[in-house]
């Protein structure tokens, strides 16, 4: 049975309703409304049969837009948001009501804006994330190297139950790229390996092109970041996700998803189907 293709991570925005602390009115090409018609052309033209809304902001307002457009919009099926999970008590109860929603899939916090690098192993974010699995919930992790993929190991063990996906890979410090100097690609690797020898632990092919020289990137440039991410993880435990429109800074949908299917070109059916859709499947539990 062939798998429908599913983008794994797709935001929206709509600064007249929603603030966020990114983007801001310098980012002209961001700071607008952005919603999924505007997508849908480039998801018929490669094929692409649904995408998961990732949150951009932490409130619960943005939340609830998210929601409204998921309900509005057939190409989207479903939603990772967010809640408070440095405060349990009101994790929990904003829970209760969100995990009646058809389309809630997971929770996200923007860890990367914390100014607390260990924010992800603190006691209560800790105990937020317990709440969270309790609800069969997953939490999509912006790690950023060096930074925070680090703590992935103690945040699967201590919560074994939740299952966790590494957005953008954790941002490789690929050459020529922003994180170039935040580390060495096999520190990177090591740490990425370390993470996914617990089984709990996904990863997404998304955010490459962003991690690359913005001007001058070509796939190529992703196959050392990629090829690590199959030997650690497998294709069970990959997803594609494009990161539109935040991928328009360095390329576009086209680009992106040509690059993806570049990368993945050496792969069996089974692992593409696998990573183009059938790992968000299962990961996000989608109807």
């Amino acid at each position: 049975m062939t798998t429908r293709k599913i983008d794994s991570h797709v935001h929206v925005f709509n600064v007249e309703r929603v603030s966020y602390g990114w983007p801001t009115p310098a980012d002209k090409d961001l700071y607008r409304v952005i919603e999924p018609p505007e997508l849908q052309p480039l998801l018929d033209e490669a094929g692409i049969g649904g995408t998961v809304l990732v949150q951009a902001a932490d409130h619960s307002a943005e939340t609830d837009y998210l929601l409204e457009i998921a309900e509005a919009h057939e190409s989207v099926l479903g939603v990772v948001g967010w809640v408070p999970l440095a405060e349990p008590l009101e994790a929990g109860r904003r829970l209760e009501k969100l995990a009646r929603r058809r389309y809630f899939k997971g929770v996200r916090h923007l860890i990367h804006g914390e100014a607390d690098p260990d924010w992800l192993v603190r006691a209560d974010v800790l105990e937020g994330l317990r709440t969270l699995a309790s609800f069969g919930l997953p939490f999509d992790v912006v790690a950023v190297y060096p930074n925070h993929l680090r703590h992935i190991p103690r945040v699967a063990e201590s919560v074994p139950n939740l299952r966790l996906a590494l957005d953008h890979l954790a941002k490789p410090p690929i050459s020529g790229g922003p994180s170039t100097d935040a580390g060495s690609m096999a520190g990177w690797e090591a740490e990425l390996a370390a993470a996914a020898a617990y089984p709990n632990v996904y990863a997404k092919l998304s955010g490459l092109n962003t991690a690359c020289d913005w001007n001058r990137w070509t796939p190529e440039d992703w196959k050392p970041s990629v090829d690590a991410a199959f030997r650690s993880f497998g294709a069970d435990r990959l997803l594609f996700g494009s990161d539109w429109p935040v991928a328009n800074l360095a390329g576009d949908y086209r680009r992106v998803w040509e690059a993806t299917l570049s990368a993945l070109e050496s792969r069996s059916p089974e692992d593409k189907s696998s990573v183009l859709g059938g790992t968000a499947e299962r990961f996000y539990r989608l109807d």
